[in-house]
């Protein structure tokens, strides 16, 4: 994070109107909007004077002397002189007047983020932010008008933490472009419809077109404007504010005898008067326009709603939420037309109250966001990669070994001694070395099944929960502090089980897989089983075998000590059935079974304690997977940052 920005300005240059806002970025408060000409909104108009200079807003307007006036400027950019030097010159202004009046602090300290079209191509975004520079400020750069609502609408409460991790259609009804841009937890995805000329100011073209028709000097007003452009600049102006009296008000042009007015002097004798009620701006907005292909605005409007919903229903998307902006969105039609095109209860509609403000407000917060968000994953990224993770999973894992030990012998000896001595015991295996294979070939299966890896999992679930999660709060609990987001937001409180809490999280699989390879490799290979039969022998076989056998039955030359005994037993002898039964019965088995469990339990324990290095492949595994979660949790963490 730029450590040296304090504020972000937030910089609404529109088509029709200009608004400022700024944000603190070490406070999550509600940012402020900025006033140029003691206005917080004014029309985007330039004007140059022979003795003041470049003007701005309504002092353009209204300043007697202007030889130069130009409004609806912005466009994407482009080599035009004319076009590259009023754009310059009206930024360069808007920056000077704010730092005059002390509302910002400039240079190196503000960060300033300019609105454009989600249309715009990235190629398009970076020669507009090139161009902006020019202006002499310092730190500039250019985002989407729709991530500035829709941090705008997030911000101030109009939409809750499942809309933001859902789907979001943003309706940006600009006064030279209408844009659709699909959000999903904040990153935007613009639907593209081709050349895109449904803008509010062909309405207020309209407007002045019918006004010109039905004046008595019409013809003589069109040389006028030829003339000189900035009579129809201001005519269209009155247009736009006569169109706007109206959709505000709508109710109150209703009736055939009342009209929103406009008034622009031309001459003492010639004046511009646009008026509209109901009747007239229904025809306005579905008569046939050129820029539309002969289509009606409210045609064409419809029609690119119904395309975005196809395009989204390619995708097997229905949004929850449709959020108009854009100052246009206050004209009723539009809303009625997206409503019934995105009908509840699937789709909320939901108008933005301010859009004049909403653009503004959002490029601040997107500013200051962008900052703090950086900042955030900074810091997570540090944790990730310093020793941190793999000395906390390391220092744990003797817990690991003590959970894990006393279920699996209990496991073990169920499902893998007892049912192979039973069967030894009805003549189905005939040595005991064929016992011992069959035991360790038990024990393997068994460690492979779903029952077994359910046991696993459960203790490593727990594992985590009580030794590593406390440990891992420690460390994250800091960062989310630092940020105001809930400590939560980095934590796994309700468990590692990627089922019930979070698919990104999959510790206990890889626990699983390499615990398990583990595990066999103890009883297989590092001879546990053989340890175990053993025991069995030296404990319960020898003695009672010998009683009902005979010693002579061994061999002639045989000497009765006890590891000839046991490997004769072991390898070559294959006992009667009727003295397996008699000499190890189904109690006897029961209680061998029974007084080998601690042995077993303590035996396993002791090897994974004294092979504790075969866990780094599971140190690094888990120390991976956590960092994997970590990221997945911070990317929804980001959301909450304000």
């Amino acid at each position: 994070m730029n450590t040296q920005v304090t504020e972000t300005i937030g910089f609404d240059l529109g088509h029709g109107e200009t608004a400022l806002a700024k944000a603190k970025v070490d406070s999550i408060e509600t940012p402020d909007m900025l006033e140029v000409n003691n206005k917080k909104i004014q029309i985007t108009a330039i004007g140059w004077h022979p003795e003041l200079g470049v003007l701005v807003g309504d002092q353009a307007l209204i300043q007697a002397g202007v030889d130069r006036l130009q409004i609806g400027f912005k466009e994407k950019p482009n080599n035009s002189p004319n076009y590259r030097k009023t754009m310059r010159s009206f930024v360069e202004a808007y920056y000077t007047l704010l730092k005059e009046s002390k509302q910002i602090e400039g240079g190196v300290n503000s960060q300033f983020y300019v609105g454009c079209p989600s249309g715009w191509s990235p190629t398009e975004r970076q020669e507009y932010q090139s161009l902006l520079k020019e202006s002499g400020i310092p730190l500039i750069s250019v985002v989407p008008e729709s991530r500035a609502a829709f941090m705008q609408a997030k911000e101030g409460g109009k939409l809750g933490f499942n809309e933001l991790k859902s789907t979001v259609l943003i309706v940006d009804i600009g006064s030279s472009t209408t844009d659709f841009t699909l959000v999903k937890s904040l990153y935007e995805m613009p639907l593209d419809f081709g050349q895109n000329t449904l803008g509010a100011s062909l309405i207020d073209r309209a407007i002045l077109a019918r006004t010109l028709a039905e004046h008595q000097e019409g013809e003589f007003l069109k040389e006028v404007f030829e003339e000189y452009p900035h009579h129809r600049y201001r005519c269209e102006i009155q247009c736009r504010k006569v169109k706007e009296d109206y959709f505000s008000n709508e109710q109150l042009y209703a009736s055939s005898g009342a009209f929103a007015r406009g008034f622009e002097f031309i001459t003492p004798q010639i004046h511009f008067i646009p008026q509209v009620n109901k009747e007239i701006m229904a025809e306005i907005i579905n008569q046939p326009l050129p820029e539309l292909n002969n289509k009606s605005w409210a045609q064409a409007f419809r029609e690119s709603v119904i395309e975005a919903k196809q395009e989204l229903a390619n995708q097997g998307i229905i949004p929850k939420v449709v959020l108009m902006t854009g100052g246009a969105s206050r004209m009723k039609f539009t809303r009625d037309i997206c409503a019934e095109i995105f009908p509840e209860p699937d789709t909320n509609v939901r108008p933005d109250p301010e859009p004049e403000r909403c653009i503004a407000l959002g490029l601040s917060r997107v500013g200051r966001w962008d900052l703090r968000a950086a900042g955030f994953k900074e810091e997570l990224n540090q944790l990730c990669e310093s020793p941190t993770l793999k000395e906390l999973i390391s220092k744990h894992i003797p817990d690991l070994i003590t959970l894990l030990n006393q279920p699996l012998a209990d496991a073990l000896i169920e499902n893998a001694v007892k049912p192979v001595l039973k069967e030894w015991q009805s003549n189905k295996i005939r040595t005991l070395a064929d016992l011992q294979k069959e035991m360790e070939k038990r024990a393997e299966q068994w460690l492979k099944s779903d029952r077994a890896q359910q046991i696993i999992n459960t203790q490593c679930i727990t594992w985590f929960n009580r030794k590593i999660q406390p440990d891992l709060a420690t460390e994250t609990d800091p960062i989310c502090q630092r940020y105001q987001i809930s400590k939560s937001s980095l934590r796994f409180e309700e468990g590692i089980d990627p089922a019930i809490v979070n698919p990104n999280l999959n510790l206990g699989d890889d626990i699983l897989a390499v615990v398990v390879s583990f595990i066999i490799n103890l009883i297989i290979a590092g001879g546990t089983i053989g340890s175990l039969l053993t025991l069995i022998l030296t404990g319960h076989f020898i003695l009672p075998i010998l009683l009902v056998y005979g010693a002579a039955v061994l061999g002639e030359g045989v000497r009765l000590n006890r590891e000839r005994l046991e490997e004769i037993l072991r390898t070559k002898l294959d006992i009667p059935g009727w003295i397996r039964f008699f000499a190890v019965g189904e109690k006897k088995i029961d209680q061998m079974c029974k007084e080998m469990k601690p042995d077993l339990s303590e035996n396993l324990r002791k090897k994974m304690l004294e092979n504790q290095g075969a866990f780094d492949d599971l140190i690094n595994k888990v120390v991976q997977q956590l960092k994997k979660a970590l990221y997945a949790k911070a990317e929804e963490a980001v959301i909450l940052i304000q």
